[in-house]
């Protein structure tokens, strides 16, 4: 798989049915392994290792609903009181981050009231602060460390 723009992690591999699969520590279960998937674990192993997110505030590739219609988010990363700390959206690296991209989160976060949003697609890295009494979000250097 390509190298990314994060630091390098251990990860744990198997081959299943002729496809190479890479373990989700957060699903505790082995998922094949696309492009896009590459990238979502890197973002995961990001938050635990490097930003210090607990595993048990983190949750991937889950369903919601939007105007009657089913989608799906990368990674959601959850505030100790139950509330949306982060919504991440992942692309694989060859996708180019663009507008799209970020209407699309937006329209995720319109139903998730996320305080921060991160588009990644493996190579660049966008973070946004969202401001609810403004309705705009503002780009940030860095994503936030857990704090308690």
């Amino acid at each position: 798989m390509q190298k990314l723009s994060f630091p390098t992690y251990d990860f744990r591999f198997k081959s299943r049915e002729n496809k190479i699969c890479i373990f989700d520590v957060i699903r505790k279960k082995f998922v094949v392994l696309q492009p896009e998937e590459w990238v979502r674990q890197h973002v995961v192993n990001y938050l635990i290792q490097e930003k210090g997110y607990p595993k048990s505030l983190i949750n991937v590739e889950k369903q919601l609903t939007i105007n009657s219609i089913k989608k799906r988010y990368d990674v959601v990363v959850f505030k100790n009181d139950g509330s949306i700390h982060a919504l991440v959206e992942c692309k694989a690296p060859e996708i180019k981050i663009t507008q799209h991209t970020f209407d699309q989160i937006a329209r995720y976060n319109m139903k998730l009231k996320a305080d921060y949003l991160m588009v990644t697609n493996g190579i660049d890295h966008f973070y946004c602060k969202m401001d609810y009494i403004e309705e705009k979000y503002s780009f940030l250097e860095h994503f936030p460390d857990f704090s308690r």
